[in-house]
């Protein structure tokens, strides 16, 4: 009525009567109610305008439009010339859009005087909305309703107890209360959930009334389920219904209202960025609405499920909603209007600062505003200043003119660069309207088998990107809204919705081509990417990318990253859940972008998608939190790099990314590129510079090393500062180029020996460290080290492996003179305490065995036995010395090389020089042709010239081998002739060549060797007993080979050496053959004569065992003197003395079998001596010096003659003997090593 109460006041003669609604529905009904009432039809003197449908012309008079169509006026019309008279209806629902209209047009009136505005509602605080528009007038109309009894439920249900019964039960027995007394008048039951809903419909259904039609009502049913609550029935309509019911509809024939005073409340937390939906307590306003449902028609009963004392208690109003809402949208639209500041701005309520700052934070995520830019003063942070620090950018000004949400707009901005509008366009249209699936109750599994055909496994908004194709694919076909009318019912969508979603698509597409984005305006099929794997961590589809970095642009807040199935760690530490309606749903990746975060009965992340965490830090770049850990040197970068931790709202996006430091700490940089890349050389490509002061470094060290010092090179500490005194701003090797490059070379930061060292060494004390060392003929490199506790620690003697077999292992026993001393010292110091203490003072002693002990080839410890002995009288056995507890220094190191020079084998073990390293060509090839010049086949003679030891062969690639010359048996014609071949074996080449002299000798010889074979013929009378020898002629060839190897088995390497040879073989072979023959034929004799002495005795004593054992002892005994090869064994002058030992057991034999307690008492003396050379001979080990071993030979034969002057006194021995002589010898093997 009002607006016709407005014309008939004269209004409407200088511009529209305009009328807002809060809702669409509400519009439309109001505008064919005027028209009805005036005889009009709509789009006459009577229009409406609402979202996409515009029913006004140029006679319009009244105009009723939704609040939001007048909002988007003010964008084109800031002082809204149109109108002269604006009417606000339902003002007390105090929505954003509601509250927004009213500041607005508070600010409009001192601009237009001639504006009326009028602002109506059923309940509304009069007198704060009169205070907010100075004092403007209230006029108060009573409406035309019939009375309505209000009951409270403890008038009604005196039994029940608050603590066990639920608001749907006592929901329930309201109904029984009111059916069981009456069948007549609709019943509108208010319940806060769908799910309050669906329980109370079924509980009600239960109950098995006669002639009772239950109907739910929510916002979500589908619009053909609504309709059917306003059709009349015979039946009584029970009606259960969220607060939906409460303004948006009118439905008719309502006598009862049960309240349960509960309902959802959406509020914004701008703290924690969600949305919560709460049950919470209705206001008395509400409740009154609600109330106000019945008693239209007739008398009314409305019965509340809460006291009347807390109906008292409640708040009078509902707190309005731009106090609980985002203010993102209010703040954009004040600023593209030109408003002013928003906490200066006439709002009814003025928003909290808290909200405030929130939405210009999320508006500057956005970048729909930035801060200004501005000279000096930066201006007051106070309340003046809170959108006067901002500008609209041009991102913003473009969002303004969009009817979505902020966040929504921004992705269409986004979608603009990534090329994916129309993808965006069909999204956003979809997330700023509601859901268009459809689950009616009664065919859940029905609707969600349809709706799984939509389903992309990785993402909600493909899911509505494939609704839309498929809606739009039938469309083209059936073009009818008929059919498509089926096509949504068959597929449980909502027509309507549908309808909406596709004409915000077209008004978004408008407004982007306006601005110039959208180059199209034909209609395009969007094809969905089809992403099958739910693999989070990769997403080849670029489509799939493109859209859903659009969507992380608006929705940067809504990330999540999981912590257990499908809860979610999410923006300032607040966990949500997948939404179990979402494709992602027991099937999310690791990271999710989700559309809104909504608090119900907890957090739960609504319209989501698998993201990957590196397209965050694209869009969030300016608010991610940078940390770096760990600074350190990379060298193959040249840089310092650190491990970059990137946060955003509290969740690490990536902790482990490497990243260039100097730039964000240049000082610390500097610090650890200095030291690691300067001071320790630790980089990829040294600067000559490094280079020169490396080797004058390790010139310095090896002074230290030889010294066994650390206080002559200066500190790294000193280096670096000698560094950091030359560099400026240099933190990388880059950086140091540039410098250097500046500079005109690196001169500048060449250390001299003054700056690198803190004092000189004394000259004379490093002579004592030489560089080489002489071993034999040969010089090799030393190498020192002060490196206490570690295996390398003191000298090491690099050793080529070709020269092993020449270096004694004991001869590096005796170090250098640096380290002489010391290991004297330190070998007297740890000896056992009884030989320690007749050697003090130590020093004393070290001091005369310096000055007298003189240097030897053999073992140290065998000769500074010898020497303390001689010198001192102090008998100190080998096994004394305590070798394995002196130092490693001490103890000289054997570093083995290879042809390259390179370390093969390295230790303090002298034994290495005893092994066979050697080496494999591992190409001859490389040498053939050099190796072939040198090598010759069919020699007969010396006329080859002298032949080196060794020789160095430069083959392909300049690669230089060592090889052997050396002489060698031509076997292919039974060594008539000799071949001179290059061997990669010492060893090898030694032992071939005495072998080829001997066959070269052979055949300048062959008529003497042919006479010599001739004459070593044994007598008639020893052939045969020369069977236990191998036989006669065994032994003949044996004596044969005796000769020649005496004196032409040489190594002999020039022609002069060979000739000389020649000469003194043809003098000496008969006169030695014929002496070797005579010795060996007495031998031989001797043995059998003394073998059959033998069998005669035991043949006496057959059954007497210790003459069995007696004989069997000597048998073994003279076996052991003469094996089978004897001959080869013993030199002439050796084999002359064979006969008198072979003589001595004989006798014993027979005086023996006499005398056996006699000859006990004999053997013993002599058993002591054997045992002992026994154990000696046990002991021998690889490097038991050959001192030692040819000791042990001379302790062997000395027995022997002690056992001729104890059994054979008669026979005389060689040299004397006797049990002291016997001992001293012992006392000299164990001293030695």
């Amino acid at each position: 009525q009002i607006p016709k109460f407005c014309i008939a006041a004269g209004r409407g003669t200088c511009g529209i009567i305009g009328c807002t609604q809060p809702r669409r529905i509400a519009a439309i009904t109001v505008a064919k109610r005027i028209a009805y009432e005036m005889g009009e039809d709509t789009a006459g003197l009577v229009g409406y305008k609402i979202r996409f449908h515009d029913k006004t012309c140029k006679k319009t008079l009244i105009k009723i439009m939704t609040d939001g169509v007048l909002l988007a006026e003010t964008i084109s019309d800031r002082f809204l010339r149109q109108y002269d008279t604006i009417i606000v209806d339902e003002a007390h629902e105090r929505s954003l859009n509601i509250d927004f209209i009213l500041g607005f047009l508070k600010s409009l009136l001192g601009k237009r005087k001639d504006l009326n505005i009028i602002i109506t509602s059923a309940t509304i605080d009069t007198e704060k909305f009169s205070r907010a528009f100075d004092g403007a007038p209230v006029i108060e109309v009573s409406g035309r309703m019939f009375p309505v009894e209000t009951r409270y439920f403890t008038d009604n249900v005196p039994d029940k107890n608050e603590d066990e019964t639920d608001h749907v039960e006592l929901a329930v027995r309201a109904v029984d209360t009111l059916h069981g007394k009456s069948s007549y008048g609709d019943i509108l039951i208010f319940m806060p959930t769908e799910q309050d809903i669906r329980e109370t419909c079924e509980a009600i259904e239960g109950r098995y009334y006669k002639k009772v039609s239950v109907f739910p009502l929510f916002a979500r049913m589908p619009a053909f389920e609504q309709a059917k609550i306003f059709k009349s029935a015979g039946n009584r309509k029970i009606i259960v219904a969220t607060n939906v019911a409460e303004t948006s509809l009118t439905i008719p024939g309502i006598k009862y209202v049960i309240d349960t005073g509960l309902a959802r409340i959406s509020r914004y937390s701008p703290r924690l960025r969600i949305t919560s939906i709460p049950v919470e307590a209705i206001s008395k306003s509400s409740a009154d609405q609600r109330k106000g449902r019945c008693g239209r028609v007739e008398n009314g009963v409305c019965i509340r499920l809460f006291s009347e004392e807390d109906f008292n208690n409640r708040p009078l109003y509902t707190s309005p909603e731009i106090l609980r809402a985002n203010l993102a949208e209010v703040i954009l639209r004040m600023m593209a209007l030109k408003l002013g500041d928003i906490l200066h701005f006439p709002f009814i309520d003025v928003p909290h600062k808290k909200s405030i700052t929130d939405g210009i934070n999320l508006l500057a995520e956005l970048n729909a505003i930035a801060v200004k830019e501005r000279k000096g003063n930066r201006g007051k942070k106070g309340e003046k200043g809170l959108l006067n620090r901002y500008y609209l950018t041009k991102t913003g000004r473009l969002m303004a003119k969009m009817p979505v949400d902020p966040r929504l707009a921004r992705i269409l901005m986004e979608a603009d660069k990534l090329g994916c509008v129309g993808e965006i366009a069909i999204i956003a249209a979809a997330l700023s309207i509601q859901d268009p699936r459809q689950r009616p109750s009664q065919k859940t599994k029905e609707a969600d088998l349809c709706h799984e055909v939509f389903k992309t496994p990785s993402s909600d908004f493909i899911t509505l990107l494939n609704i839309w194709n498929v809606y739009h694919k039938t469309w083209k076909k059936v073009k009818t809204a008929n059919q498509m009318r089926k096509f949504c019912k068959k597929n449980y969508l909502s027509f309507r919705r549908m309808q909406e979603w596709r004409d915000i698509h077209n008004q978004l597409l408008s407004i982007m081509e306006a601005a110039g984005k959208d180059k199209s305006k034909e209609e395009k099929e969007y094809s969905a990417p089809q992403i099958k794997s739910k693999d989070s961590d990769k997403y080849p589809h670029p489509l799939y990318q493109q859209i859903h970095k659009a969507v992380l642009s608006g929705f940067l807040s809504n990330i999540a990253v999981k912590k257990e199935k499908n809860i979610f760690k999410g923006a300032k530490d607040k966990d949500v859940m997948i939404f179990p309606g979402s494709v992602l749903f027991n099937e999310s990746g690791r990271w999710i972008i989700a559309s809104e975060i909504i608090e119900t009965s907890r957090l739960y992340a609504m319209k989501t998608a698998n993201i990957e965490s590196g397209w965050i830090e694209e869009f969030g770049k300016d608010l991610c939190k940078y940390t770096y850990q760990n600074p350190h040197w990379e060298k193959k970068r040249g840089e310092v790099v650190a491990q970059e931790q990137i946060s955003l709202y509290g969740l690490i996006l990536d902790s482990e990314r490497s990243v260039s430091y100097g730039k964000i700490d240049s000082e610390l940089a500097r610090d650890i590129f200095i030291r690691n890349a300067l001071v320790h050389m630790d980089v990829k490509k040294i600067f000559p510079f490094m280079e020169y002061n490396r080797q004058l470094i390790k010139k310095m060290e090896n002074l230290e090393n030889k010294l066994r010092k650390r206080d002559i090179l200066i500190g790294e500490d000193e280096i670096y500062s000698f560094y950091s005194r030359k560099l400026g701003d240099v933190y990388d090797t880059r950086t140091l180029s540039r410098l250097i490059k500046k500079k005109g070379g690196d001169d500048f930061l060449c250390m001299t020996e003054e700056e690198i060292i803190r004092y000189s060494p004394d000259e004379d004390q490093l002579s004592l460290f030489p560089d080489k060392i002489s071993i034999g003929k040969n010089r090799f490199e030393c190498i020192y080290k002060f490196n206490p506790g570690q295996s390398d620690d003191g000298l090491t003697i690099k050793i080529p492996s070709v020269l092993t077999r020449d270096v004694l292992p004991d001869s590096i026993d005796w170090l250098v003179p640096g380290f002489y001393r010391e290991k004297i010292t330190v070998l007297i110091k740890l000896l056992p305490k009884k030989y320690r203490k007749q050697l003090v003072p130590v020093s004393d002693t070290v001091d005369i065995v310096i000055k007298e002990m003189p240097l030897c080839k053999t073992s140290i410890l065998t000769e500074l036995g010898k020497f303390l002995y001689k010198r001192f009288s102090i008998d100190i056995p080998a096994h004394a010395w305590p070798e394995k507890k002196i130092p490693e220094h001490l103890r000289a190191g054997i570093a083995i090389l290879d042809q390259k020079g390179q370390i093969i084998r390295a230790g303090k073990d002298k034994n290495l020089l005893l092994k066979n390293f050697e080496e494999k060509n591992k190409d001859p090839s490389l040498h053939w042709a050099e190796k072939k010049k040198m090598e010759k086949t069919g020699l007969k003679s010396w006329n080859f010239g002298d032949i080196a030891e060794s020789i160095i062969i430069k083959g392909e690639k300049n690669r230089k081998t060592t090889f052997f010359p050396g002489l060698e048996k031509n076997l292919k014609d039974n060594a008539k002739t000799v071949n001179l071949r290059l061997f990669q074996s010492r060893e090898k080449a030694v032992n071939s060549h005495k072998d080829g002299v001997f066959a070269l000798a052979s055949i300048g010889l062959s008529k003497d060797l042919g006479f010599l074979k001739k004459s070593l013929i044994l007598p008639q009378n020893i052939k045969k007993k020369a069977d236990y020898f191998g036989g006669c002629k065994k032994f003949q060839i044996m004596l044969y080979n005796k000769v020649l190897s005496d004196i032409l088995f040489k190594n002999i390497r020039t022609g002069q050496e060979f000739d000389s040879l020649i000469k003194t073989a043809s003098k000496s072979l008969f006169t030695q053959g014929r002496d070797l023959l005579n010795a060996s034929s007495i031998i031989i004799d001797s043995f059998y004569q003394t073998r059959f002495s033998f069998f005669r005795i035991e043949e006496k004593y057959r059954n007497n065992k210790t003459m069995e054992k007696f004989i069997t002892e000597l048998r073994l005994q003279l076996e052991r003197l003469l094996p089978e090869n004897f001959i080869m064994l013993y030199d002439t002058k050796r084999l002359i003395q064979i006969p008198r030992y072979i003589q001595t057991l004989d006798l014993r034999a027979k005086r023996g079998v006499v005398d056996q307690e006699r000859d006990c008492v004999k053997w013993g003396k002599i058993k002591f001596f054997t045992d002992i050379l026994e154990k000696f001979l046990a002991g021998l080990s690889p490097v038991t010096s050959t001192e030692k071993k040819d000791s042990m030979e001379e302790l062997f034969w000395i027995i022997e003659e002690y056992k001729v002057s104890v059994f054979a006194q008669e026979l005389k021995t060689l040299f004397p003997v006797s049990e002291k002589r016997i001992q001293k010898k012992v006392k000299e093997i164990e001293r030695m090593v």
